[in-house]
């Protein structure tokens, strides 16, 4: 299972976080976002990280032109589009970076809209499904209705989201069954200023699980 901490700031914890086992990191360039990172901090944290650690850039309703250079300029190995971007701007993305992994994260608050995945599915690699919030777009600390996602299987791999702590992982994964995990605000002291002891407690509790 993938398993990706979303939110990074500081290189140093990036770089442990990697070594605690996170398949997957998350940069913020959404500017209104507390979580919010240049390029230049992107670069510093990606500079300290494993080759095979996934490197990801959450964007919302940015341009292509404006994602395509943060991903030249950071380093960045994935694009996860978190805003309401069409499946068209997906394939566009897709071409312009033909060898990034494309990722569209859908806020889900009802069936209808775990119905939308099924339209990412072939131009998106991977999806992302988290809960809706009316201001925030992700790193709120709701959790999903897990139970509306048992029978979520779409045609390509998904990250659940939302809400997700060490304390309710075991349960969040007895009822669902994804390829991917994604914290937050879960496993952090303050917005961007991740809690290592959290960090370690979520990777215990996966394997006990396992």
């Amino acid at each position: 299972m993938r398993i990706k901490i979303c939110g990074i700031t500081q290189p140093q914890q990036g770089k442990a976080i990697a070594s605690l086992g996170a398949t997957a990191l998350g940069f913020i360039c959404v500017p209104a976002s507390p979580r919010y990172v240049t390029v230049d901090q992107i670069r510093a944290v990606v500079e300290q990280l494993p080759e095979k650690t996934d490197k990801i850039g959450v964007f919302a309703n940015s341009t292509a032109l404006e994602i395509t250079q943060t991903v030249v300029n950071s380093g960045l190995t994935g694009v996860q589009l978190h805003g309401d971007e069409s499946p068209e701007f997906a394939a566009q993305l897709r071409q312009l970076l033909p060898n990034v992994e494309i990722l569209k994260a859908l806020r889900i608050r009802s069936f209808e809209d775990i119905d939308k995945a099924a339209m990412y599915t072939t131009t998106a690699d991977t999806l992302l499904l988290d809960a809706y919030h009316p201001q925030q777009l992700g790193g709120t600390g709701t959790t999903l209705d897990w139970v509306m996602l048992q029978e979520f299987s779409p045609s390509c791999p998904w990250f659940l989201a939302g809400g997700l702590t060490p304390d309710n992982i075991v349960e969040a994964l007895t009822q669902v069954s994804p390829s991917g995990i994604d914290l937050s605000s879960g496993v952090e002291r303050a917005p961007g200023d991740k809690d290592l002891d959290k960090v370690a407690k979520l990777f215990e509790k996966l394997a006990i699980r396992r």
